[in-house]
């Protein structure tokens, strides 16, 4: 299914119409759909997207530079690389929030902030 997706979405229009290429074939391969109204929607519900794309991307690296911090603050300190109890406490959380889907991304975001195990 995932082919389908990206095959409609972003690759070439196809001219498969009996009476000649289509002339919105751009605009239907960048959208899906051959109607002006939805894909002017879809464009918007796009830009939206791209502009929380980019904010979850800062959010990232900068909740990876603090766990990175808290980690070397502690060690420096004394302390042990990791407290498998806080993580223990983020992953419950994500799960919780998110389900199964949570608990990966959270495994992600630890990792990114004091590397792999």
């Amino acid at each position: 299914m995932m082919t389908d997706v990206v095959e409609s979405s972003g690759g070439p229009a196809r001219n498969d119409r009996p009476d000649g290429p289509n002339p919105t074939g751009a605009a239907t391969a960048r959208t899906g759909t051959d109607d002006s109204a939805a894909a002017e929607r879809i464009v918007a519900i796009r830009e939206r997207i791209d502009e929380i794309d980019r904010t979850i991307i800062a959010l990232w690296q900068e909740r990876a530079a603090l766990s990175q911090e808290v980690g070397a603050t502690r060690m420096a300190a004394g302390g042990t690389r990791l407290v498998l109890s806080r993580e223990r406490e983020i992953l419950e959380r994500f799960r919780q929030a998110l389900g199964a889907d949570g608990t990966q991304l959270a495994l992600l975001l630890l990792r990114a902030g004091r590397g792999p195990l």
